[in-house]
């Protein structure tokens, strides 16, 4: 039964993607398979998991641009299938390719954007000054989209989805191709967006940006949802509060997995091809075993749990398989 609650922004039940046939060879592909989920006002909500998940697909049907094949999906209390033009009004869209006009000056993509929602010129540049000030691009204005790097990039393609002043921020894959200190500025604009009321919709296969920016998420695999919560919620839920991270050199790994096995080791052992994964209450105290059985690996670092620990023990691989 759908939600009457009046915060609640997007909400899916039982929502389905399935794409056709493109040949007489091609059988289709069901990209998204029942997924109940729900947006409230004034959260960041996240979509986790790897290429292919179905995250991006979900994106399109929240953003009006591809129709659910069935179940229902309400935004901003609208059906897409009959209401997308007056929804589209609302959303600001963030795609993974910029899509800018890189011949343009930073504010002439903003001027055209910003009609394309039927704003008077006037109402651009006062936005366009206080859109380039939030994305740090003020003295950039008059510069063309060529001479900008990628993170100026993203930042101009943050700016003009806000132009008409959106109720929910939909952003897919937001960070794709930065570089870490880019992704940080990017992530600080973002949350600062949050703190302003803004409702943040965001696919990603970084669990790290997942932490730091999603209030509650989704993780997916193979278009269904296999756990929802905060990320704090799945972390306590599906792995235990620490990591021990062993390297060995090659050909050592698998005979120390079968000594940690022999000596009685209970606790969840997960053998990936470049490490060893210990899940364990008390990271240093599983280190101690190690040592204690003869191991030798070339590193072992103890670290907290993260979402790719989740996924992992979710799905039985990592989120960048």
């Amino acid at each position: 039964m759908l939600c009457r609650v009046t915060d609640v922004l997007v909400q899916a039940v039982d929502l389905v993607k399935r794409y056709p046939p493109r040949n007489r060879r091609d059988t289709g592909f069901t990209a998204v398979d029942g997924i109940d989920f729900s947006l409230h006002r004034g959260e960041a909500f996240g979509f986790l998991g790897p290429n292919g998940a179905g995250k991006s697909s979900t994106m399109r049907m929240i953003a009006c641009v591809s129709p659910p094949t069935s179940g229902t999906l309400r935004v901003l209390g609208m059906d897409p299938r009959k209401e997308g033009q007056r929804i589209r009004a609302r959303l600001g869209v963030v795609p993974q390719d910029d899509a800018l006009d890189r011949e343009l000056t930073v504010r002439e993509n903003l001027l055209i954007y910003g009609r394309y929602f039927g704003l008077p010129k006037q109402v651009i540049a006062e936005r366009g000054d206080r859109l380039l000030e939030f994305a740090q691009l003020t003295e950039r204005g008059g510069e063309r989209v060529e001479a900008l790097s990628g993170g100026m990039r993203r930042r101009l393609t943050i700016a003009r989805s806000l132009i008409n002043e959106p109720e929910i921020l939909l952003l897919d894959e937001p960070t794709t191709g930065l570089d870490p200190q880019a992704r940080h500025v990017l992530w600080d604009r973002l949350f600062r967006l949050k703190q302003q009321g803004v409702s943040l919709v965001l696919t990603t296969h970084y669990m790290d940006e997942a932490e730091q920016l999603c209030d509650r998420l989704v993780v997916l695999d193979s278009g269904r949802i296999v756990a929802q919560g905060s990320p704090a919620e799945l972390i306590a839920t599906h792995s235990t509060r620490e990591v021990l991270e062993l390297r060995f050199g090659v050909g050592e790994q698998g005979t120390a997995l079968e000594k940690l096995r022999d000596a009685g080791v209970h606790d969840r052992l997960e053998e990936l091809p470049d490490r060893l994964l210990w899940y364990t209450a008390e990271g240093e105290t599983a280190l101690a075993v190690v040592h204690r059985l003869g191991l030798s690996p070339i590193t072992a670092m103890v670290r907290r749990a993260s979402l790719e620990d989740v996924f992992l023990a979710l799905t039985g691989r990592t989120l960048v398989d």
